[in-house]
């Protein structure tokens, strides 16, 4: 007699890989590890890169983007997908091109466009269609406050009520929701921002101390994903990945990793 189980829990990270593991696909499939979700990956691009900065990119041809895609879903039953590091336009439009074969998973889109460090990660040229392509697409957009501001040509906003104003414009670009982080910001609190056609949602934690933030913007995305993936509705994901990341924030210190920007702890809870 067999065993019945119950179904696994599977999210899909499109992302670029971080060669020293605290950013981008690692750093997703680490989120999901921690929080009960089995991962899965296509790789966008290679980057050379550690705790002090990026030194090369190398992009995945896009048709390669579309296979790694294909080939998972063809076997895994995918529950929600994250978007991370996209590249170029040509992977923009790929990725669209085989989520609209797909359009009842819930995708979160974490539009990384600079790294930690400073390093820009998006050229101009792939802004507009990651405009027009992929945030239509979105459950739920991700962006920092200089991100969001890029992607609306404006200055970064500095109070409450700008933050939510540019929440709003960005919904207007077709997706349902957008939380823009504030860990950008300044004071003894991070105040992120869920802004969604039913109102704003605030939801602060105390900033941590500690430069060890690498990877913090990757790791908030793909646990939101990780909460869809599970079942969670879409604000209770959002809340329950902020008190992870927060956590993981909290504890970074405990580890001693590199000589720039060191890695969140994404396993606080195990160990």
């Amino acid at each position: 007699m067999t065993t019945a189980h119950a179904a696994t829990p599977i999210a899909l990270t499109i992302a670029g890989s971080d060669s020293s593991g605290g950013a981008g696909i690692q750093a997703d499939l680490k989120s999901f590890a921690a929080l009960g979700v089995y991962g899965a990956s296509a790789i966008t691009a290679l980057t050379a890169q550690n705790t002090q900065g990026v030194t090369g990119i190398h992009l995945v041809p896009p048709g390669f983007v579309s296979a790694q895609i294909e080939a998972v879903f063809a076997d895994l039953d995918v529950a929600a997908v994250k978007i991370g590091m996209v590249a170029q336009r040509d992977t923009i439009e790929a990725i669209a091109d085989a989520l609209k074969r797909r359009p009842r998973v819930p995708v979160v889109l974490d539009p990384v466009m600079v790294a930690t460090s400073g390093d820009r990660l998006l050229p101009p040229d792939a802004v507009a269609a990651l405009r027009s392509s992929l945030i239509p697409a979105a459950a739920i957009l991700t962006p920092n406050l200089p991100e969001a501001a890029a992607l609306l040509d404006e200055p970064v906003a500095s109070t409450e009520a700008d933050i939510e104003a540019q929440g709003r414009r960005l919904l207007s670009l077709g997706c349902p929701a957008v939380l823009i982080k504030g860990g950008h910001g300044t004071g003894s609190t991070s105040i992120d921002y869920l802004v969604s056609r039913s109102g704003t949602l605030a939801l602060s934690a105390p900033r941590s101390p500690t430069r060890n933030t690498h990877g913090t913007g990757c790791s908030l995305s793909s646990a939101i994903a990780a909460g869809l993936a599970k079942g969670e509705d879409l604000v209770t994901a959002v809340r329950h990945a902020k008190a992870f990341v927060s956590d993981a924030i909290a504890a970074a210190d405990r580890f001693s990793v590199g000589h720039g920007h060191g890695p969140i702890h994404h396993f606080h809870r195990q160990y």
